[in-house]
């Protein structure tokens, strides 16, 4: 099992839109292999931070999920526009032991 987390640094004053767009999201990742889904923000990093993170089974079914885009068209119609709330961000993977 892995633990994926992904840090999102949002132009600022716009942290609360993201985790807005990632809590309506969150039932739909669910459903997918994101499984614990869980969404942060910031208290003592860089400020307009935000993180998700969850588990995931498998990293192959994982990279295919990621290449296949947002099949959903209400998950599409949720984070519509979410690339123009950030500045930049990056993706971290842990193994579960």
């Amino acid at each position: 099992m892995y633990l994926v987390r992904e840090v999102f640094n949002t132009k600022p004053g716009k942290a609360k839109e993201l985790v807005k767009k990632f809590k309506l999201a969150a039932p739909y990742f669910e459903k997918e292999s994101m499984k614990g889904f869980k969404v942060m923000t910031d208290i003592a990093t860089t400020y307009w931070t935000v993180i998700i993170e969850f588990e995931v089974e498998d990293l192959g079914d994982f990279a295919k999920e990621l290449r296949s885009g947002i099949p959903e068209p209400e998950v599409q119609k949720i984070m519509e526009g979410y690339l123009e709330l950030l500045e930049g961000g990056r993706r971290e993977i842990f193994l579960i032991e």
